[in-house]
């Protein structure tokens, strides 16, 4: 009854191990551990084996975060043991949807800034990685705000498991 979410940005340097260290946190602190399983992936292999930005490492520390990360490119074929695939910006979305095998695998795919309230209209993580420590910063802010309702929704998920 394990659930599986994984975060996906471009290159798995930045954003979505970001998202990855702060929902892993998050999940820890719900007592679900056990049950929920965090992981990230890029949509492209260009830095498959190398750890986070340096930038992402320092930031994510600097608040507490874990940030032990070795970057990898998502495979289509993860799609059947994964229950949640969240997508950092709209392009990666384009992206996962493309590469989903059925229609079933595209339904598990979300932006996650959609389960930020108050993002409005624009759901997109800005990409920190051409940018300076503030982009981080924000980077950050937007990937906590997003977690709450991320978590809230997974927890929905598991009780209905349970039910």
């Amino acid at each position: 009854m394990t659930y599986r979410v994984c975060f996906v940005c471009t290159g798995n340097i930045c954003r979505s191990p970001m998202a990855e260290s702060v929902f892993r946190a998050r999940v820890a602190e719900a007592g679900l551990k056990d049950l929920v399983v965090v992981d990230s992936a890029g949509t492209g292999g260009w830095h498959e084996g190398e750890p986070a930005d340096p930038r992402t490492i320092s930031v994510l520390e600097e608040h507490g975060y874990g940030s032990e990360h070795t970057a990898r490119q998502f495979l289509p074929s993860w799609f059947a043991r994964l229950d949640l695939v969240i997508a950092l910006d709209t392009g990666h979305l384009r992206a996962l949807r493309r590469l989903a095998p059925a229609e079933e695998d595209a339904r598990k795919i979300r932006l996650l800034r959609s389960y930020d309230p108050a993002a409005g209209s624009d759901l997109d993580v800005p990409d920190p990685y051409y940018g300076g420590r503030d982009g981080f910063e924000e980077c950050l802010e937007m990937v906590e705000a997003a977690s709450t309702g991320l978590l809230t929704a997974v927890q929905d998920e598991l009780e209905g498991r349970a039910a």
